[in-house]
Order: structure tokens, then sequence, then C-alpha cells
């Protein structure tokens, strides 16, 4: 396609005897104006500079597709503005930070309602447009939820001259903020309750005429009466064609256009020919008219969409949810000034929030004074409150519980945990996963084979008996709908994933509950995963006349400094004890005077140097011993270890109970490793693994045609979780954007590793349960409403009943437990 523009002024105002419309935007060109844009070798007119300019851009960006594939002209620019001067307020800092999140890399990202967005064309035409633009790193469009995903550099292109082209296109964009999605959601329901409640009354008149009709033809009735309940017939069954079916055929127009027939296209074809052909009998006489037939299938076809909606809005509603659990405003504490109750928005890292009982957490901080007990069940799906002390961390959105507390704020905005989440969640939805598509193009077989196998029937049946064959065609169209077929992935996909987010396990990748369902081998990682993470000693040995409070006492002066986790393991032996000089010495421990005298708490062998005391020979001590002692001799034994889990022990059975196979793979010392195999029941480990070894391992296993789920920490265990079928991290909140994982344990829960596998086994069970009747329904169906024994009004019936049961049997996901 070739494009070249002109304009002529005035000049060609003479050949103008008509009105003609604007081929890019379809209104009236003004008289006496002549402008031309050139395509495909033909001048096609346009009513002012402003399209000239819009038509300009998509064809110089080898956009030209755009006017085959569009389902109608897209609006004069006029309407919209030319530039990007009124998303200017978008670029400001403080603005962006309410929908806008940061990259480490520098770029940003931000989820755009897109008003205008109807069909695939236009998403085309934004992300073609968008793609190669100086600037942008992303941009994904979904048409059907009319939505958008940006990421750009702020650096190079600034968000308001990428809106601004949005405009240009003639599409007007603004930030999903809670607020916004409530109202688009609320518009899309109440549009399908009107449409709804016209099909509902249209069909219970139109149904009311048949019975009379159909009383006529048995006990006989009048011409004239005959005539008038078609007419009244007609009348009330042409809203309900119009108005309440107008969705379903600018559906099936968009699929023909796109040569990607869908479910709309049979269905219209029904309604349509049916509407017609009963209009042409009212007035030109025949046998029999169909309205109500028409009328009852719309409205079935008009419940069965409008479940799926609710159960869409449902879907939707767990990644809303999220953004409204933090609230509107704060209490910060200003130094000498007291208390300020200010937006959240305004909050920053650094300052002091009061949180009082029954208030909800404004941002992700650190307890500085006080200690309660907090509320995560919204987000971690643990449903007891957990205790929190000082220097612990909170998240934002959780519950306070129990007493006043003041936080230091560490994130706020699109930096805090409940933006990760949102983000993440989002993203994984935005993906379509292989059975989604897979039933998608069954769907788009199945309806050409539809389309040839109604077109051969209605041959077969004029030769036949030609009073048949339009009744009998109208109800295959009608019984063979695909709606259950086209309804029974995503529907139970969405119910089972948000399932598990209500058990603390959030999916962020689509494909990522398919194959946990098929999971045959769980390899899991030690520290941080099994266990907590958290050193304690589990025994002290005094040695000589010391207590044991006194040496931990001392072992807690020396480790007051020291950044090392070992010294978190003495932080409750902390008394009026102080060390001086303390230095660390890298693998050996800690050394410093005490009292004026030199101690050391370390390697056992390293602190027996200091007084050349035996007995506290390395060899003879595991790896998890330390040891205390000064130049006058050895002092006390710590054994320290880091405890497990609440519930690794259950889980582990849990898993095993599943019919898995389970395997330890750590970078930890051997005997802790042994222990902790030891302690839950796994026979297969390894110890003194690095990353690599991890990753070679996870890939040894599949080669054997295992399907592989590593349950890590997120961060250290990145490339293993990467290289697995299906990962799961453990992150409690933090670094969630950092994970490599398919999965993240919002909780403290190993459990929810066990929830979301047993999960996924249903989820699959239920979708494959939901094909197999949608298909058997579909293909029993065809060959009845063939030989016509499936009357038009009972296979709208049987559609919408088909339809329900899939919805109703994916719903059931929210409500199952353990199996």
């Amino acid at each position: 396609m070739t494009v070249s523009l002109s304009s002529r002024g005035t000049a060609g105002a003479a050949d103008h005897h008509s009105t003609i419309d604007c081929f890019h935007c379809g209104e009236a060109v003004p008289e006496g104006l002549d402008l031309r844009v050139r395509i495909d070798e033909e001048d096609q007119p346009v009513c002012c500079h402003g399209c000239q300019a819009v038509a300009s851009l998509i064809l110089d960006s080898g956009l030209d597709a755009f006017y085959r594939y569009r389902p109608e002209a897209t609006g004069r620019p006029e309407d919209t503005p030319l530039d990007s001067q009124a998303f200017c307020r978008f670029d400001e800092e403080r603005i962006q930070e309410d929908f806008t999140h940061q990259h480490a890399d520098g770029s940003r990202e931000a989820a755009l309602l897109v008003d205008g967005l109807y069909c695939a064309a236009c998403g085309w035409l934004i992300e073609r447009s968008l793609d190669d633009a100086e600037g942008v790193e992303e941009i994904r469009v979904n048409p059907a939820t009319g939505r958008a995903l940006l990421r750009w550099r702020p650096d190079r292109v600034r968000l308001s001259h990428l809106m601004g082209h949005m405009s240009r296109l003639g599409y007007q964009p603004q930030p999903v903020l809670p607020e916004a999605a409530d109202s688009q959601a609320q518009k899309e329901r109440r549009s399908a309750m009107r449409r709804l409640i016209v099909a509902g009354l249209g069909m219970m008149q139109a149904m009311m005429f048949a019975v009379a009709l159909y009383a006529g033809q048995f006990h006989g009735m009048e011409a004239s009466h005959e005539q008038f309940l078609r007419l009244v017939s007609l009348l009330v069954a042409t809203p309900v064609i119009l108005y309440a079916g107008l969705p379903i055929f600018m559906g099936a127009i968009r699929d023909l256009k796109n040569l990607a027939p869908g479910m709309d296209v049979p269905v219209s074809l029904a309604i349509g020919t049916g509407y017609f052909a009963s209009a042409w009998v009212t007035f030109f006489g025949g046998p029999e008219v169909y309205f109500d037939s028409i009328a009852m299938f719309t409205f079935f076809l008009l419940v069965a969409r409008y479940v799926e909606m609710a159960a869409r809005h449902r879907a939707n509603a767990t990644t809303d949810a999220l953004a409204r659990l933090v609230p509107d405003t704060a209490i910060r504490l200003n130094d000498g000034e007291g208390e300020e109750q200010v937006p959240v928005r305004e909050l920053r890292v650094g300052d002091r929030v009061l949180v009082r009982p029954g208030s909800t957490i404004p941002a992700d901080g650190v307890l500085l004074a006080g200690d309660t007990r907090v509320d995560e069940s919204m987000l971690t799906g643990e449903s007891r409150p957990l205790s929190r002390g000082a220097g612990d961390p909170l998240i934002g959105g959780s519950l306070n519980v129990s007493h006043p507390v003041t936080v230091r704020v560490t994130r706020t905005g699109q930096d805090g945990t409940v933006a990760h989440i949102g983000r993440l969640l989002s993203r994984a939805q935005a993906e379509r996963p292989g059975l989604t598509r897979l039933a998608d193009r069954v769907a788009r077989v199945f309806v050409t084979l539809v389309l040839i196998a109604s077109a051969t029937v209605f041959a077969i049946w004029w030769h036949v008996n030609p009073a048949m064959a339009f009744p009998v065609t109208l109800a295959m169209l009608i019984a063979t709908c695909p709606c259950a077929l086209s309804l029974a992935t995503p529907t139970a996909l969405a119910a089972g994933t948000n399932h598990m987010a209500g058990r603390g396990l959030l999916v962020t990748r689509s494909d990522a509950l398919e194959t946990l369902a098929k999971v045959t081998h769980v390899v899991l990682d030690k520290t941080g995963t099994l266990t907590r993470g958290e050193l304690r000693i589990v025994e002290t040995r005094t040695l000589g006349n010391h207590g044991e409070s006194d040496a931990r006492a001392l072992a807690a002066a020396l480790e007051k400094g020291s950044e090392h986790p070992l010294a978190r393991a003495f932080d409750s032996g902390r008394g009026n004890v102080s060390a001086d000089a303390v230095e660390t010495h890298r693998g050996q421990g800690v050394e410093g005077m005490i009292h004026g005298r030199r101690h050391r708490i370390g390697r056992p062998d390293w602190v027996a140097e200091l007084s050349a005391t035996h007995g506290l020979d390395k060899n003879e001590l595991d790896e998890a011993w330390v040891a205390l002692g000064s130049e006058a001799g050895a002092i006390a034994l710590f054994r320290l270890d880091d405890p497990l889990r609440d519930d690794a022990t259950e889980t582990m059975a849990r898993l095993k109970a599943l019919g898995l196979q389970l395997e330890i793979l750590s970078g930890d010392a051997v005997e802790p490793v042994r222990r902790t195999a030891s302690a839950i029941g796994i026979s297969h480990w390894q110890a003194r693994m690095s990353p690599e070894d991890k990753l070679e391992r996870v890939r040894e296993l599949q080669k054997d045609g295992a399907i592989v789920l590593m349950v890590g920490d997120g961060i250290n265990d990145a490339p293993v979780l990467a290289g697995a079928n299906i990962s799961a991290a453990l992150n409690q909140g933090t670094a969630l954007a950092q994970t490599s994982a398919g999965m993240i344990s919002l909780g403290d829960r190993l459990g929810s590793i066990a929830d979301g596998v047993s999960a996924a086994r249903r989820t699959l069970r239920t979708i494959r349960q939901n094909l197999a009747f949608s298909a058997t329904y579909n293909a029993s169906m065809l060959p009845l409403a063939a030989l016509g024994l499936v009357a038009p009004y009972v296979a709208a019936a049987g559609m919408t009943l088909s339809s329900v049961v899939v919805v109703l049997n994916a719903r059931r996901l929210g409500k199952t437990s353990e199996q």
C-alpha cells in the first residue's frame, strides 16, 4: 500500500455535488474542502488536516492493514487532543507514584484503561504503532478487558507523549486505579443487565404469543388473528435482536473481518436468519415464524454470557481488591509537631507512622516500638494473627490487631508488597496458557465444521422436505453453539488461580497451574525453605564454673556489632556486659576485650588457641557448635541450629501421599542437612551444593522424564528456580519482583505448596470434565438436530444449560477443600 497526501483547497469544490464521508473518521467532509490521502493508488477524501495527519501516521508506520481490519471508522481527531498536553499531569512524579512501578533498570511500568478499544484490530494498531517507538520497552493490549500494559524508559520518552500518541489514533488512555476499574466493571454489568432485561421481557412476550399461535394451529384461527399475532411477535422480538443481540452481531463481524470465525458467527447466523426469515413469513406469508425461538436463544445466550462475565469480574476482583487493602490516610509522627493525618501517597521512606489497634498498616515498614499481633490473611492466607515485635518487618495492607505501634516506612506506593503482588497477578492473567489456546483453536475449527455441516444439512433437507430445511438448520446452528467449549478452560483456570491465591500461593505465570498438576518430583532447598532461616541456640554446655546466663551475656557482648547471621542467635542474652576492641576474623569468629581480658567466640579450634585449651578440637565437634573462651580457658559451647518450619513434617507427608518423589538439595553442611532430612522423612538429599550443582541435578531428573517442582527462597536459588519445570518461592512478602519462580508463597506456611498441588490437580480435572461434557454435548446434539429431532427452542435451552453447567462446575473449585 502506498500513500501520498494532497491538499487542493477549494479548487475541487465544484466537483462535490453530494455529501462525502471522510475515509478515516467517517464524518462528512465540509463543503468547499478537498483534502485527499492516496491509498492503494486511489485518492480517498478526508475531512480535515487532523485526519490527514493521522492517516499519514498510520500509513507511514506501515500499519495500513488497520484500515482493512477495523470494524468502522475511528472518529474525528478533533474529538481528542492532537498533542500530549492533556496528559502532561501524568508526567509528574507524585502522580506516577500512584499507578506506575519503577524497575531496577530504570524503566517504568503502568497499566492503562483504554476507552474506544473494542476489537483485535484496535489492539493490533496500538501495539504495532508503539512497539518500535522510541523508549518503549513493552506494550501489551487486551481488547477483552480494555486494558494495556505499558513499559517505557522515562529518560527517553515521556508518558504523556505515549498517551498522546494513543489519543491521536482515536483511543483515550487513563491509569488503572481501583476507582476506574470498579467504574468499568459497573458500566459493563449495567449494560449487560439492560440487554438481559430487554431480552427477557421480549422473550416472555414472544413466548406468550407463540402459545396462542400454536394453539390456533390445532383448534383453528382466523387468518387476521394469526397475522396480528405474528406482527406483535415481530414487534417484541425486534428490540431483542437489534438491541440486546447487538454485541453478538458486532463480534461476528469482527471475527469475519479477521478471518477467525468464533462462536459469534454461527450464533449470529442463527439469530439473523431466524429473524429475517420470520419477518419475511410475516409480511409475505409462510407456514411458521420463529420469533419465540430466536428471542429465547438470545436471552439464554445473554444469561450464559452474564454468568461468564460475573466469573471474570470475580477473577479480576482478586487483583483489584489488593489495591484497596492499603488505606487512604495514615497518622504520621513529626518530630516536635506530634501527630498528623496525611494521605498515604504523601508518605516517604523513613517516615514514622502510628498504627492504632484495628487499623490497617499503611505501607511496608519495620516495627520501631511496641509489640502487637497482625492479621495478614488477605495477603498470605494465614488465618491466625501473627506476633510481631520491635525490629520485625510489617506488610502494608495487613491489619494491626492488638496494640498501638510505631512503624518506620521502608517502601511506599508501587514499590510496596501489595503492588508487587498485584503486578505479578496481572501479568499472569494477561497471558494465555496452553490449554486456553488449544480450546480456542478447537472451538474455531468446530465452528467452521458446524457452518459447513449446516449448509450441507440445509441442502439435503431442501431436497427431501423443503418445509423442514430451515427449522432443522436453525436448530442445528443453535444447538451446536460452542459456548460451553470456549468457557470450559478459562473459567476453571480463573477459579483455580483465585482459590490458590486465597490459600497464600500466588500464580505468576500462565502455564504454572497446568504444569503443577503434572509434577512428579519435588526438589527443596533447606535453609529458608524447610527451615526458618533463623539460627537459634538449641543447646548450651558450660565449662568450668561458668553459669549459662553469664556465658550468653559474654557471647552477646562479643557479637553485638557483628552483621553475621550467627550474631542474631545471641540477641536474647544481651545484658550490661560490653566488649571493647572487637575484631572480626573472617572464617574464624570474633575477638574482643571484656573486663580487661581477651575473649573469643567462633570455631572451637580457633577459640582453643587463645588459651591452649584442650577438649575443643574441631574434629570432635561438628560444624553446628560454636565455642566461647578467654585467655583463662574455655567458657561454653553453643550448638546452633536452624529450626524447621512448623508444618514442614506434615507438608512432606502430604506431598508423599500425593505420590510425589521428594529430594533436598542444599548448600549447607552435611550434618545439618542430614538432620533435617531425617526429621522430615526424606531419604534423598545432597549437601554442599552450589546453585550450578542444583541446576545440574534438576536437569538430570528431567532427562529421566521427571516433571520437577523446585521450592526455594526465590533469590539465591534463582538459576534452579528458572530451570525447573515449575518453581515456587517462599518469600514472606520480600523481594517479590526478583524471583524467577512461577509461584510465590506469600505466607509462612510451607503447606501452601501441598495445597497448590492439590488445587492444580482438581483444576485440571475440572477442565477435563468441562471439555468432555461440552464436547459430548455438541457431538451428540449435532446429529440429533440434523435429523430434525430437536426443536429450535429446545436447542436454545440446551445450549444455555451446557454453558451454565461448565461455569458452575468451575466455581466449585473455590469451595472445595483438600482432597
